[in-house]
């Protein structure tokens, strides 16, 4: 016998969040998502993130079809290679990325803003904007309740925290959970893709996501962005009918800016940096990036140098110290409210989505007389938190996001400089490792443990 569906409160329109309350919405369980932004617009979210398989997999089953098409047709071109270049451009590493027929099992390379309207597509009457959560309340009958910094109130069956890295819902809820620094800091910016721009990269540049590995220990990532769309929001000449009919359907054209771009990302040791970086913003922070690379090509400083300034942003890289189990309750959280975790691979963004679809399943599972609600958070959070902690701790210790890489060190920071573009060198010339390698970036899946 089923037993009454549980209305869900999700305090966080991000990724995980708005990815449960469509999986949710599909399975007949009641949702309100409440936004501490003011509208459907705002937040400075237009940087890369890669959606692999992990990813896409809970976004196929948690959306619907043809919103989970309409994401396929808004994801960037994909990249052709994946490039490992000095900061002098000189590339010490390349490697040919296949196309793939599968939808699922490849990586997409997505617009964080352009993925967050896709999923506010067909939520509009349960996200509610403006609604800045301040603390919560359990009640003996069951219920809890959420109250917001306007005065109001909203009450459930459940709450879940998606409110990312600095939640105020873990704050309340586990409070011995804490984030600490990573020890780096990142600068990103988003350059105008124009004629001007393209030329200033080599070819395989441009056609790829290429890591930049600087002497004394200045990293960047860059990667075009092309989307289907023009500046006009026009759809461009060559997009397949269906895509371009999915397109001018889909509302969220409307509501976003991205346009075709360079991502350009520089990354080192906090110490690196000014110490009031966190609060420039614009040219002066344009201008910390440009002081840091003084010694990279003068086509990577022109592309700093050209970014937007609006689009600068200052990121200070955080992560998750692991949590001992606790017990479950009518509150529950997902995503980098409860394990944060430093970027690359888009691994944080792939684990809220798993940690959706797996939080899904069990809601509806319970819905449908299998378990209470309690035992469906209980074994939710017992399979979620070992993983997601697993992947804090993999992410720590890719591509120096850890501040104590010995990259970073006065001087074994050369030698693992040279170590890394060597390890880089080799696998991408001998044809086994080569192979191995693409395979790992078409097919990781962090869910797979």
């Amino acid at each position: 016998m089923s037993a009454a569906p549980p209305h869900v409160l999700i305090i966080g329109a991000g990724t995980g969040g708005l990815c449960l309350a469509h999986g949710l919405r599909r399975a007949g369980i009641s949702v309100a998502v409440y936004e501490r932004h003011r509208d459907r617009a705002e937040g400075l979210l237009g940087y890369r993130v890669g959606i692999g398989p992990t990813g896409s997999r809970a976004l196929r089953e948690c959306l619907p079809p043809e919103l989970f098409a309409t994401f396929l047709a808004t994801c960037a071109r994909p990249p052709h290679y994946f490039n490992v270049v000095t900061q002098g451009l000189r590339q010490t590493a390349s490697f040919a990325l296949r196309p793939s027929a599968d939808p699922v099992r490849t990586e997409h390379s997505v617009a964080r803003m352009v993925l967050r309207q896709v999923l506010l597509t067909g939520l509009e009457d349960v996200v509610h904007f403006d609604k800045t959560f301040t603390r919560y309340e359990q009640r003996d009958d069951g219920s809890v309740t959420a109250h917001f910094a306007d005065g109001t109130t909203a009450t459930g069956d459940l709450l879940v925290a998606a409110d990312g890295t600095h939640s105020a819902v873990r704050r309340q809820y586990l409070p011995h959970a804490v984030t600490r620094d990573a020890g780096t800091i990142n600068i990103a910016t988003r350059v105008p893709l124009t004629p001007h721009t393209r030329g200033l990269i080599p070819e395989r540049v441009q056609q790829g996501i290429s890591l930049i590995f600087g002497v004394g220990g200045m990293m960047g990532v860059l990667h075009v962005m092309e989307f289907k769309w023009d500046a006009e929001r026009a759809i461009k000449p060559g997009v397949s009918e269906a895509d371009a009919a999915l397109l001018r359907a889909w509302p969220g054209l409307a509501h976003d800016t991205t346009t075709d771009n360079i991502n350009l990302i520089i990354w080192s040791a906090a110490n690196r940096f000014p110490s009031d970086v966190m609060h420039r913003r614009g040219d002066e922070l344009v201008q910390v990036a440009l002081d840091l690379t003084s010694n990279w090509h003068p086509h990577l400083r022109e592309l700093l140098a050209r970014a937007d300034p609006a689009s600068a942003l200052p990121i200070k890289v955080s992560t998750s110290e692991p949590v001992p189990p606790w017990k479950s309750s009518t509150v529950t959280m997902l995503g980098d409210a409860i394990h944060t975790m430093t970027p690359g691979r888009g691994v944080g963004a792939n684990t809220a989505l798993r940690d959706a679809r797996l939080l899904c399943e069990q809601l509806s599972r319970a819905t449908a007389g299998d378990k209470t609600l309690l035992q469906a958070v209980a074994d939710y959070e017992a399979v979620m938190a070992p993983y997601g902690f697993a992947r804090v701790a993999e992410s720590l210790n890719r591509s120096g996001t850890n501040g104590d890489d010995r990259m970073y060190r006065p001087v074994v920071g050369r030698l693992a400089l040279l170590g890394a573009r060597g390890y880089f060198g080799v696998t991408s010339r001998v044809p086994r490792l080569r192979r191995r390698f693409v395979d790992d970036f078409h097919t990781y899946e962090g869910d797979r443990d």
